[in-house]
């Protein structure tokens, strides 16, 4: 686990990080992408956020290679957390199904945000994504909520439309 403040405040956010494409990283000799290390620690130093955190990095997945049993997983971090807010990144073919299966939060708030393009990348929307989310757990009211394309869904009421590649409510 890696953090930013030595001793954590009880308004310490946990950050889950489970893989997908805001981690994704170019092997150009492959000519392919894999999932590499999180990214959210450098995003949130960059940006000088003053409020504690800490990282759990879960797993390093595509969200469409991910089962049931990852999705079991997920839902146990957030329900053994001692922190009230927690942020999840997430490969969002899948994201939806995860944030409707963590089920009752127990009083926490939690986000699930991810990205279209790499956030290694320079043009991408992992940076406003992770920033926004990050402002969204300690805003909003217990539960499971998405944060994708500007806007805050709740879990159970947003799929995303590959089509138009951006999330909508149902």
């Amino acid at each position: 686990m890696s953090e930013n403040r030595p001793n954590p405040s009880p308004d310490c956010v946990r950050i889950i990080t489970t893989g997908g494409t805001i981690d994704k990283i170019y092997f150009d000799a492959r000519s392919e992408f894999e999932v590499g290390d999180p990214v959210i620690g450098t995003v949130l130093e960059e940006a000088l956020v003053g409020l504690p955190w800490v990282i759990e990095p879960l797993m390093q997945k595509d969200s469409l290679e991910m089962s049931d049993q990852d999705r079991e997983r997920i839902r146990e971090a957030v329900h053994s957390s001692s922190e009230r807010h927690i942020l999840i990144t997430h490969g969002t073919d899948t994201m939806s199904d995860t944030a409707a299966a963590i089920g009752d939060t127990c009083g926490k708030v939690v986000v699930l945000t991810g990205s279209l393009s790499p956030a290694r990348f320079r043009s991408t929307d992992a940076i406003f994504n992770i920033g926004a989310a990050f402002a969204a757990v300690q805003a909003l009211p217990p539960g499971t909520w998405v944060f994708m394309n500007g806007q805050v869904f709740p879990a159970g009421q947003v799929r995303k439309n590959r089509e138009t590649n951006r999330f909508e409510g149902l």
